[in-house]
């Protein structure tokens, strides 16, 4: 996941690449959490705007990083309204998706540098060399 462009709406295709989630997770989402409401363009395509690009990453932190369930992530989100530090919230998890991001790509750069590939530790001439059954 990289920073969020500089742009107001994103597509729903736009907002997968930005999140790593699939569509049909960010419509059962929506489903579940009255504030992830995205408005419909024209030809009735989701465009999301910043905010709620915000939002999901906070949801997607409170359930895949903190492990809450979703009504715990709705109860989560709805104590940061209240305690009007939502928008901090969803900034620091946006933040540190970004840095996990970073921080994965860098791993790639350093394997990639030490001659080693993190996704395919065997040599492709190494992994032919064996026939079947020996």
């Amino acid at each position: 996941m990289a920073t969020i462009p500089v742009r107001e709406f994103f597509s729903i295709g736009d907002v997968c690449d930005l999140t790593d989630l699939k569509p049909h997770v960010l419509r059962y989402w929506e489903s579940q959490f009255r504030f992830l409401h995205p408005a419909k363009n024209r030809s009735g395509n989701r465009v999301y705007q910043r905010r709620e690009v915000e939002l999901i990453m906070l949801v997607k932190d409170l359930l895949y990083v903190d492990k809450y369930t979703i009504e715990g992530a709705r109860s989560r989100v709805e104590e940061y309204r209240k305690n009007g530090t939502l928008k901090t919230a969803s900034r620091d998890a946006l933040e540190a998706s970004a840095v996990d991001s970073l921080e994965s790509e860098l791993q790639k750069v350093v394997a990639a540098l030490d001659g080693t590939d993190l996704e395919d530790p065997a040599p492709e001439d190494e992994q032919g060399e064996l026939g079947v059954g020996e």
